[in-house]
């Protein structure tokens, strides 16, 4: 059986902070543990708990959304999931790996830029992946750049981890990299993102990339994400595009993206 904790939501409430700020109670024994929700690695070293947070008391559904999607649209197109080959960026625990492969694909790397997020899918489900780096996107070494493209991606995949700093836009634009033309990338972002008055340079990156020559939109689809801690729905989109072209290295410079 998996572990179960005594979590505490903030008694104020907690709509005046931003997402990534909002804190919750670990309450081990005798001593109490303040956790940002956005704080993987301290959240990781405790199996089981990610999932009885973001999946049990909060609802979160985003895996199983984008996986769905991701699914219908290749049956529509008439290509086999089972051929994939599959870059899960923002991998953590491997949850999203897990329900991908319930699907079936070829073959999955998973990546993630801290290695508490390895250490625990290796813990929890040890045979998610074929491959798992533990490496910064924003700096990727050459080695891990040739070893990477190896696999001969064709499917690139993100999930709750876009935008909030986690995944700024130029590590999810060297990730769009290593997908093959005709390749597809599915992920899901906050629904604000997609709207003209967010400034921020991730939320431009989605636009530009969207509205690109460079992908085409084949489902986008808003759904409910998760609950927040006062118990309101938190909307996102679900988002399957396929890559029709390679992406120019100065994309993001001509765009005036930043981080």
């Amino acid at each position: 059986m998996p572990n179960r904790y005594q979590i505490q939501f903030p008694q104020q409430e907690a709509h005046d902070s931003a997402q990534d700020e909002v804190e919750f109670l670990l309450i081990d024994g005798d001593q109490n543990h303040q956790i940002r929700f956005h704080d993987y690695d301290q959240i990781y070293l405790h199996p089981g708990l990610y999932e009885q947070l973001f999946y049990d008391r909060l609802k979160c559904t985003s895996p199983f959304k984008v996986g769905e999607i991701l699914k219908q649209t290749l049956d529509k197109r008439g290509k086999n999931f089972s051929e994939l080959r599959v870059l899960d960026l923002g991998a953590g625990n491997g949850f999203m790996g897990e329900v991908l492969n319930k699907y079936g694909v070829a073959r999955m790397v998973g990546v993630d830029i801290i290695p508490e997020a390895r250490d625990a899918c290796f813990r929890d489900r040890p045979s998610c992946y074929d491959e798992y780096y533990v490496a910064d996107f924003t700096n990727l070494k050459p080695y891990l750049v040739e070893e990477i493209s190896e696999w001969s991606i064709d499917c690139l995949t993100s999930v709750a981890a876009l935008g909030f700093g986690d995944i700024p836009p130029k590590a999810f634009f060297q990730a769009l990299h290593f997908v093959a033309e005709g390749g597809w990338v599915a992920f899901n972002i906050k629904e604000t993102f997609l709207e003209i008055t967010d400034d921020s340079g991730f939320s431009k990156f989605v636009r530009e990339l969207i509205f690109s020559k460079y992908l085409d939109v084949f489902h986008i689809e808003k759904y409910q994400h998760r609950l927040s801690v006062e118990g309101t729905p938190l909307f996102y989109f679900a988002v399957v595009l396929q890559k029709t072209a390679e992406i120019p290295e100065d994309f993001l410079t001509e765009k005036n993206i930043e981080d």
